[in-house]
């Protein structure tokens, strides 16, 4: 994987502020980072265009004055250029709301088919502006999931942040252990050994990662709730959000799950998705 994180503009002030994002990262890892900008008709090659792009690079240099910065300007459609564009990146940055060649990028399905099959962490810039407070990670304990815990970590060093590790747990996903003919609804469950599974899946995921980043202040966090309200109510004091996201095969079907989903659309600050290694 090449070092270079990569930007999606189309001059909008949401691809604009993920230029600001994507410049902050480079800086920190002291990597390149690539404007690109995809066209699917020749009218998209007005000189406007590059007037977008040397807006961008301008942004990208004010915030980070020695980055190194290319510029791409690719033919195709938004989702096959990014994730062509991803097979080379640390990371991929996009916007919240674009327009042109990125503005249906989190109108529809574009933004789940990327996060569920481009290649590296994507982060989506929303929210508020500049937020500040801990890096949130949701653990699900899932092999998604140790690989965002990995990047989690990595961004709480990088940030010089504290890093929530947030683990929601309730009963309706639970497997009902009783096969009979009664009400399922009527069985019992031992509330303080499924709390007990889950604390230890919480520590079990903390732990993990603890020995390679002990600068990181770490705050574990298991709460019974319904998991997307909780996770969106925490992501209101956070600076980032990191989720990991399981792709499936083809372009059809549930690519993600509803809390990656609803994080990407809702959460009031920016989302990273992270998926598992293949």
């Amino acid at each position: 994987m090449d070092d270079t994180v990569i930007v999606g503009v189309d001059g909008s002030p949401s691809s604009l502020a993920a230029v600001d994002v994507a410049a902050h990262e480079a800086g920190l890892r002291g990597a390149r980072l690539r404007i690109v900008h995809a066209f699917s008709r020749p009218a998209d090659l007005d000189p406007m265009i590059q007037g977008v792009l040397a807006q961008a690079e301008r942004r990208a240099h004010g915030l980070a004055p020695g980055l190194e910065i290319t510029r791409t300007v690719a033919s195709g459609e938004t989702l096959t250029v990014l994730r062509s564009e991803s097979r080379h990146a640390v990371l991929t940055v996009v916007g919240g709301r674009g327009r042109g060649g990125f503005g249906d990028l989190l109108l529809g399905s574009t933004v789940v088919q990327l996060a569920a099959h481009g290649h590296g962490p994507l982060m989506v810039v929303r929210g508020r502006a500049g937020p500040g407070g801990p890096v949130l990670l949701a653990v699900d304990g899932s092999p998604a999931g140790n690989a965002a815990a990995a990047f989690a970590y990595a961004e709480a060093t990088l940030r010089g942040a504290p890093l929530v590790a947030m683990h929601v747990w309730n009963t309706w996903s639970e497997p009902t252990p009783y096969e009979g003919p009664a009400d399922p609804l009527n069985v019992g469950v031992d509330l303080d050994r499924l709390r007990d599974r889950h604390r230890g899946l919480l520590e079990e995921a903390v732990a993990r990662w603890r020995a390679a980043h002990p600068r990181v202040t770490v705050e574990p966090r298991l709460e019974r709730a319904r998991v997307r309200h909780a996770l969106l109510d925490a992501s209101r004091e956070a600076q980032l959000v990191v989720a990991g996201v399981r792709g499936h095969g083809g372009f059809t079907g549930m690519l993600l799950g509803s809390v990656s989903q609803a994080l990407l659309y809702h959460a009031d600050c920016p989302v990273a998705v992270v998926r598992a290694e293949e």
